[in-house]
């Protein structure tokens, strides 16, 4: 099993006696070199323009240029989204974006996409917000394109959302045969099926039966397109991790609606003593789980809860 970290991308400034978007970003990047010092296989960010489910003036760093950002003040680590929304760039333009912060990364990054959910950051920034089968219909041909821009001398697409004529895409990237993609999602029909047709990874979410249950259904479309399953990068998000010495430690970490909720949060997310994280994180390696993408609640102040989970939940060869 590997692990992630979903670096912070912000703080709130409408709050007393916290820093300035500086001192922001030296946190965030703080906690990227710190999970690359501790062993730790990768980093992500949030493609959001503002906080999410509600809009408030919390700083938030744009996802691809922090990407780039950080692809230069790291050197071993990967790098990637969780995920870039689909909506937001051309996928022509993505696919120009991400090989320049492969080369950036010396061939680091890990493309994070998914067709896009946000409908109020949607209108707030100016996007038309189709239907779902619109979007998951873009997302397929976006893929379409990527591959295009990174294989092909002048990349040429046809379809109905996308069209691309001849688009010249250099430098392609550094890893070979392409940058991988990681498609975000769960979503039995469509997006799934784009995994197995497209993807080099997956990521799910969800507790354990749920996420035993997403990739029985993606083995079945691996399995229709003539796609070797275990060439598919497995990877779950746990977008909640507090973890201390004691249970109440750990709990104390979590929002008050956080601990209203607790039951839930413990099911799907990874909330406890290093015993009882350990014994999660056994569960979905037990369902061929090969990575956990975390986002520690208090990683941008508590740099203690990285080193926790790395001396407790890592393996030693990580």
């Amino acid at each position: 099993m590997h692990f992630g970290v979903i670096v912070p991308q912000g703080w709130r400034l409408d709050l007393v006696d916290v820093p300035d978007p500086v001192n922001a970003y030296e946190a965030m990047t703080r906690v990227a070199r710190e999970a690359e010092t501790l062993g730790f296989r990768s980093i992500w960010l949030y493609d959001h323009f503002h906080t999410v489910p509600v809009p408030t003036q919390e700083v938030t760093f744009e996802a691809w240029m922090s990407t780039a950002a950080l692809a230069r003040d790291t050197q071993r680590v990967r790098i990637g989204q969780i995920v870039t929304c689909n909506s937001y760039r051309h996928p022509a333009l993505l696919a120009k974006m991400a090989s320049t912060v492969d080369v950036l990364s010396h061939g680091r990054l890990i493309l994070g996409l998914g067709a896009g959910w946000y409908e109020q950051e949607y209108h707030a920034y100016g996007y038309e917000f189709p239907p779902t089968a619109e979007r998951l219909a873009r997302l397929g041909e976006a893929l379409q394109v990527l591959l295009a821009m990174w294989t092909q001398e002048e990349a040429s697409f046809e379809g109905r959302y996308y069209q691309v004529r001849g688009a010249i895409n250099q430098p392609k990237g550094v890893q070979q045969p392409h940058i991988p993609i990681l498609i975000g999602g769960s979503g039995e029909k469509v997006t799934l099926r784009l995994v197995a047709l497209y993807g080099d990874a997956c990521n799910l979410g969800g507790d354990v039966e749920t996420v035993r249950h997403k990739l029985a259904v993606l083995r079945q479309h691996c399995e229709a397109v003539g796609r070797d399953y275990e060439s598919i990068w497995r990877t779950v998000i746990i977008d909640e991790c507090a973890i201390a010495e004691s249970e109440a430690e750990a709990v104390a970490k979590l929002r008050p609606e956080q601990r209203a909720n607790l039951e839930h949060l413990r099911r799907t997310q990874l909330i406890g003593t290093p015993e009882t994280i350990r014994a999660r994180i056994a569960e979905y390696e037990a369902l061929g789980v090969q990575e956990l993408i975390i986002r520690f609640v208090d990683a941008a102040t508590n740099p203690e809860s990285l080193q926790l989970f790395a001396r407790t939940c890592l393996p030693p060869s990580t």
